[in-house]
């Protein structure tokens, strides 16, 4: 089973954009991060951190089983949970296309301070940017 952690970090809303994913299988850790210098909002960062998480799974790792996914968005837990978002519906079925690709994902919300890692990755790539 293997765990992946994501989350978007925006210089104002709209804003540049850091993604941030951490991937966790068998006590190994991957650190991924991602500047996206183009304008978005904060819930689309959120959503692009996570289809970056999960094209690095498609792209590196053969057909793993089971994924847990954790985010610190309920915007975007809520939308893969109902399969719905009013506003961001073209992330949303690009995330599904990815997420289809497993056998099994579960989707866990959990607090900010539980999403450390991806946070930091994602605060790193923001900076990637804003140094340049």
């Amino acid at each position: 089973m293997i765990k992946i952690y994501t989350d978007g970090a925006t210089i104002g809303n709209p804003g540049p954009t850091g993604l941030g994913a951490l991937i966790v299988e068998e006590q190994h850790q991957i650190q991924l991060k991602q500047a996206y210098p183009t304008q978005v909002t904060n819930h689309e960062a959120e959503f692009l951190a996570a289809i970056f998480g999960f094209q690095y799974l498609i792209d590196h790792h053969k057909n793993p089983d089971s994924i847990l996914f954790y985010t610190d968005s309920r915007l975007l837990s809520d939308a893969i949970g109902k399969n719905y978002t009013k506003h961001y519906e073209n992330l949303l079925v690009e995330l599904n296309q990815l997420i289809d690709s497993f056998n099994l994902v579960v989707t866990q919300w959990i607090p900010d301070k539980s999403n450390h890692g991806a946070h930091e990755l994602a605060l790193q790539a923001l900076h990637q940017i804003s140094d340049k």
